[in-house]
């Protein structure tokens, strides 16, 4: 599925092109499933231009089979079941993968599961355990619990050891986003975050902020984040820029950082899977953490689901039928 021009959901439209060759390093997938994610939306808009050599058709991540392998990708990953994190493609019947950034998917996965599960648990890891530090015994806050990062952020923290405080915009919301497992839900429409993260730390504040607003919620993150605290941004759905009190990050030491995942270099990601499959991939092997799953559409149905995942009302992750298995 491609676009002509940037847009509404309704510029999709689908394309027939050449099935790719893999490089080296490369595994060629024939899709079963693709996620479908914020950073999808906002390239159809056009503000998100795929990197240098990324494919231009949408989807950062897909389950599949390997049917065909480049130069120096290992044999035996060829007919294996992988999820992989992809810089672009996914919402096609084959795409490319680097061999590096694949993982198995386990006996008895669900492929619309699995699929569920790159974007969301390779971006949590690297910003809220490598760029935030996030250990066992802290207090984790994370705004829009009930999005897929949201939903990932609060299994993987509550695995973890840490306490999870998120926020979400009804009170249904709130009561999916404490099933899931957070300590504490706010609603943001209703209640003050700030007030209430400072009231459940008995005014000590978050240890790590996982912010995907930005624009004026910066400060008030700040405002709720503890000394030594660490405040990482992954988007800017709330705007661009922020005015920020530099006296008072200084005078609690606070960490302000911040990334995107995709223009990283393979050997960044691949560096980034081994860690994952190392530490996080057990819990989705036995099943203690599962994707939370919204709904699934065919991919001739994509513009419905980004139509779905803008106007705000899913739980949980969005995901593509690609194949006909």
């Amino acid at each position: 599925m491609g676009f002509d021009a940037p847009g509404g959901p309704e510029v999709f439209r689908p394309e027939t092109l050449p099935v790719p060759v893999p490089g080296p390093m490369q595994v060629l997938i024939k899709v079963d499933h693709a996620g479908v994610n914020r950073p999808d939306v906002i390239q159809r808009q056009g503000f998100y231009p795929p990197p240098p050599g990324a494919s231009p058709i949408p989807g950062l991540e897909v389950s599949g089979t390997v049917v065909a392998i480049g130069e120096g990708a290992a044999p035996e990953m060829l007919n294996r079941r992988v999820c992989a994190l992809v810089s672009g493609g996914g919402y096609a019947e084959y795409c490319l993968a680097h061999a590096g950034h694949c993982l198995h998917v386990p006996h008895g996965m669900d492929m619309a599961a699995a699929a569920a599960i790159p974007e969301t648990l390779f971006t949590v890891w690297h910003n809220v355990f490598e760029r935030g530090w996030a250990r066992d015994g802290e207090t984790l806050l994370v705004h829009g619990g009930t999005s897929g990062i949201g939903t990932m952020a609060i299994q993987l923290a509550k695995e973890f050891g840490l306490s999870v405080v998120t926020t979400a915009g009804s009170e249904d919301k709130c009561e999916a986003a404490r099933r899931i497992g957070a300590d504490l839900a706010i609603n943001y429409t209703t209640q003050d975050f700030v007030e209430k993260v400072n009231a459940f730390t008995d005014g000590r504040g978050a240890d790590v902020v996982l912010d995907m607003v930005s624009g004026d919620y910066v400060q008030r993150n700040l405002d709720c984040l503890a000394v030594d605290g660490r405040h990482v941004t992954i988007a800017v759905l709330g705007g661009l820029k922020a005015e920020i009190n530099m006296a008072k990050l200084m005078s609690k030491r606070q960490t302000m950082t911040g990334s995107t995942l995709r223009p990283r270099s393979d050997e960044f990601k691949a560096l980034l899977a081994d860690e994952i499959y190392n530490h996080a991939w057990p819990l989705f092997e036995d099943g203690t953490i599962a994707p939370v799953m919204d709904e699934i559409f065919p991919l001739a149905e994509v513009s419905a689901a980004h139509a779905r995942m803008e106007a705000g009302d899913h739980v949980g992750k969005i995901v593509l039928k690609v194949g006909n298995g």
